[in-house]
């Protein structure tokens, strides 16, 4: 869980540095808005990641496997999202779906791991 951690916590400075980029650096509007829904659909799934780790504490054993599905999700999904903004082909939206899928096939696996868990 450590590594998911980790790796959460370095994508949760990329999403708010491509954030920033988004309100200062770029001056075209379309762009702007691709960067800012990738840092914020990223920074929501860094913070779902991170509370992973108190749900397994609390007997969510099956939690232990969202993160990782989380981070794919957001390296896919913001990362076409950013790299279309900065210029790249537009057709990497195509697969900027698979990183919204992966969202929510960790959603519905956290969902799973919360019915046996008594609080």
């Amino acid at each position: 869980m450590r590594i998911w951690l980790t790796l959460a916590a370095i994508l949760g400075f990329v999403c708010v540095a491509l954030g920033a980029f988004a309100a200062h650096g770029l001056a075209d509007p379309q762009a702007q808005n691709l960067m800012r829904t990738g840092a914020e659909y990223g920074f929501v799934h860094v913070l779902g990641s991170l509370a992973c780790a108190s749900l397994v504490r609390a007997g969510a054993k099956g939690a232990r496997v969202v993160p990782p599905i989380f981070l794919a999700g957001a390296a896919i999904f913001t990362g076409t999202l950013a790299a279309m903004a900065l210029g790249a082909p537009h057709w990497l939206g195509a697969i900027t779906p698979i990183g919204g899928l992966l969202f929510l096939a960790g959603w519905a696996t956290l969902a799973w791991s919360m019915r046996r868990l008594e609080i």
